[in-house]
């Protein structure tokens, strides 16, 4: 076996990966030389099959592949995974956002594992779900208003909301100071403060007044709520709105396993080989979802041209597609005129590499027994046959 073993991997006939799974499973089973001969050869065989032909339309395929269920999906936004509170944007509108590469998908949601120490603990997971949760001045108030006899703001505070919300008074107030800067003196009371600007016209009144209300109290920004879910794993939490920097700065939050399916927010944070994971998983998932069933080899073609020069690009006249080196390529795609009297006035050579540009001029093009140039070589005499021996 061993010996075998080594002749494999010496050979590099498989991937190291491959090789030590094989290894792994068949080490410990009870089969004899032949039968242990006969699943290597399988597994080599099997292996060089899946293999792309060289000179093989994979964009092509992969378009094809992923575009023909692509017409069948749904277009509704579905709820979450079971959570009744959250909605999350499922079918073609989520693939269309993932290949688009959007700054703000629709339904931006994280997925947020707790420190294995404390989550089966609902309390600590509620007291994390409310350090996330952003709580405004507008939510926990139940009338702000002007009071026009004492030229102030008056902020009337609910008891419920500020209980459930683990709020008091005194914090309200200091948020709501460290927001104004200066430009107004606050005064707590019992379930109300009132703020008097420094300039006491009604104008400012009325803009400081608006601008308390969008005050920040406690959270982290762009999270607008989060529900608590009892799954295997313990407690996790599901948020509406995402914010990975900040979340990954609370406490009793496992930074390993804490996920979001904003891919600019993984991108910036995480870098770009997490994006490109990312993509792969939102879009099979997505597929997965409807029933589709799309070979991953595609989707890891889309993401890694998506990636492939350290930035995340969408797919389009604004990322790939308008990034080509050949104006021919550029102009077939979108907006004909304008890149091609931009090549004109500029001067720009196409070198005629690629697929688009080919067709267009009538060229062979560079795919298949395309792609192989003439390997003959007129020059170099035939070699003399040999005499056969009697």
């Amino acid at each position: 076996m061993e010996q075998r073993f080594e002749k494999m991997r010496d050979e590099r006939r498989l991937p190291p990966k491959v090789m030590e799974e094989l290894v792994t499973k068949i080490s410990n089973i009870g089969i004899t030389k032949k039968e242990f001969d006969d699943i290597c050869d399988n597994v080599v065989d099997s292996y060089e099959r899946s293999l792309v032909e060289p000179g093989e339309a994979v964009g092509t395929v992969a378009a094809q592949s992923i575009g023909e269920p692509g017409t069948q999906m749904t277009l509704r936004t579905f709820h979450y995974a079971g959570v009744a509170e959250l909605s999350v944007t499922q079918g073609l509108p989520r693939l269309i956002e993932i290949v688009d590469a959007r700054n703000n998908p629709s339904t931006p949601t994280m997925k947020i594992y707790l420190n294995t120490d404390i989550a089966s603990d609902r309390n600590d997971a509620r007291r994390i779900a409310r350090n996330i949760e952003m709580v405004l001045v507008e939510s926990v108030a139940s009338n702000v208003s002007i009071d026009l006899l004492r030229q102030a703001i008056d902020i009337r505070l609910d008891p419920e909301l500020m209980e459930d919300k683990g709020l008091t008074v005194d914090v309200v107030a200091k948020a709501i100071d460290e927001k104004i800067k200066g430009k107004g003196e606050v005064e707590p009371g019992d379930n109300v403060i009132f703020v008097y600007p420094a300039n006491d016209t009604l104008a400012e009144l009325q803009r400081l007044s608006e601008k308390i209300r969008e005050v920040r109290v406690k959270g982290i920004n762009d999270v607008t709520h989060v529900v608590i879910r009892k799954e295997t794993d313990g407690y996790i939490l599901y948020t509406e709105g995402s914010n990975l920097q900040d979340a990954l700065e609370i406490e009793g939050v496992n930074p390993h396993r804490i996920y979001t399916n904003n891919l600019r927010e993984i991108y910036q944070v995480l870098g770009i080989e997490a994006t490109r994971n990312a993509i792969i998983k939102e879009a099979m998932n997505v597929l997965n979802e409807q029933g589709m069933d799309v070979d991953v080899r595609h989707i890891i073609l889309v993401a890694d041209m998506m990636t492939v020069d350290g930035n995340i690009r969408q797919i389009g006249r604004h990322g790939i597609s308008g990034s080509k080196n050949s104006a021919l390529a550029r102009a077939a795609f979108e907006v004909t005129i304008k890149h091609l009297l931009g090549a004109g006035i500029a001067g720009t050579q196409d070198p005629l590499k690629g697929i688009t540009e080919n067709v267009i001029i009538g060229q062979l093009i560079p795919l298949g027994t395309g792609s192989i140039d003439l390997l003959m070589n007129p020059n170099v005499p035939a070699a003399k046959q040999k005499k056969k021996t009697t």
